[in-house]
């Protein structure tokens, strides 16, 4: 995943190094497009559980980080895209000794409109696609327990400082049930996650 996170970087290094070598006369349009443009990379914490779940569980600790770009429609308005590595799942009551956790990692891709006020308060709500990477059911990885595609909608509010630096705070929650095979005695899993990050914008 860092090695994805570093070549996603470098690519956008040389995208904007591209921009700034065009031939004169399409140098207008390079720069009126990068000034609407605003990357950024994120990183932080999340506390994940099941919904409708026919067993008790308790949230499980996480993580997410990875990169965004948002195109500014107006100097308050955007829509910004999120390439996120993120870790959720839960933690199963009276599993195993200690509990039994259900760890999914997914590569998710919010595509988030925001509202964002002059003071640097912003609004955001879109929907999420998440494409698992793996799992790690009680120490066993090959249990092919979930799907390889969740979905859901985001949703949040948070701060950005003049100089890019900024926090916010989002709730997901899954719409799609989460095991691969459909089991009653289970119930229809779904995903859902408070996220708490930091990032900053250049």
């Amino acid at each position: 995943m860092r090695k994805l996170v570093f070549t996603l970087i470098v690519l956008v290094a040389v995208s904007i190094k591209g921009f700034g070598q065009e031939a004169p006369e399409n140098q207008s349009f390079g720069k009126k497009i990068l000034s609407k443009l605003e990357f950024g990379i994120t990183a932080g914490g999340n506390a994940s559980n099941f919904n409708k779940a026919n067993f008790a569980t308790d949230p499980l600790p996480g993580f997410q980080a990875g990169l965004t770009i948002a195109y500014k429609f107006s100097p308050n308005f955007m829509v910004q895209e999120e390439f996120l590595y993120v870790m959720q799942g839960a933690k199963v009551k009276n599993g195993l000794p200690g509990g039994q956790e259900i760890k999914l990692s997914y590569a998710a891709v919010p595509i988030l409109f925001k509202y964002r006020t002059n003071s640097g308060f912003f609004v955001e709500a879109g929907p999420q696609a998440g494409f698992k990477v793996k799992e790690d059911i009680g120490g066993l990885t090959d249990t092919k327990f979930a799907k390889k595609i969740d979905f859901g909608m985001a949703g949040g509010l948070g701060y950005k400082s003049s100089i890019g630096l900024g926090f916010d705070a989002r709730y997901v929650y899954g719409f799609q049930k989460v095991q691969e095979v459909p089991n009653p005695v289970l119930g229809d899993i779904t995903n859902n996650s408070i996220q708490a990050s930091i990032f900053y914008t250049f």
